[in-house]
């Protein structure tokens, strides 16, 4: 399974919601949505990120693509660019790493240029948010429903460039 079609789960899911919320006259009701959107959200990155280690070591061996997929079996949300860049991608050798560096620079610059957007602090922050959520129970108060999906959107840069980096 390519990596952008686990995409699809949280796309529909904001779909949905989408069609609820916009119903919703109050802005703090709305906002009851955001960790949903964060989850979902964060759940597809994390999907996606092991289809792409998965797919990448197994078309290297087999052997390698076994050791990967065990490995990432219990990634559970690991997933920020931190962990990324100083954990899971060195890795596979300090090519990959200055791949994905160079092509994370680039992609942040041009968002920053043409959007006036961080794909790095909104990728970063959907995670944290998801953490928020999902492990403390809080509600991220910072974030409007909105914000979350624009977020999950500029967000998904980040794995294009992990899956761009990764390919032999």
């Amino acid at each position: 399974m390519a990596y952008y079609s686990h995409f699809r789960l949280a796309d529909d899911v904001i779909t949905y919601l989408d069609t609820v919320v916009d119903a919703i006259p109050d802005p703090f009701i709305q906002s009851r949505y955001v960790g949903l959107v964060a989850i979902a959200s964060a759940t597809v990155y994390e999907l996606a990120i092991k289809d792409i280690f998965c797919d990448f070591s197994e078309k290297k061996h087999k052997v390698l693509g076994s050791f990967v997929s065990k490995y990432f079996e219990r990634i559970n949300g690991r997933i920020k660019t931190k962990m990324l860049k100083n954990d899971y991608i060195p890795r596979f050798g300090d090519k990959y790493l200055k791949r994905f560096k160079s092509k994370l620079d680039t992609k942040e610059r041009e968002y920053l240029r043409n959007y006036g957007v961080s794909v790095l602090s909104a990728y970063n922050n959907l995670i944290e948010w998801r953490n928020q959520f999902a492990h403390e129970g809080k509600m991220p108060t910072t974030v409007t429903y909105t914000e979350i999906k624009k977020a999950y959107e500029n967000g998904k840069a980040v794995i294009e460039c992990l899956a761009e980096t990764m390919r032999y």
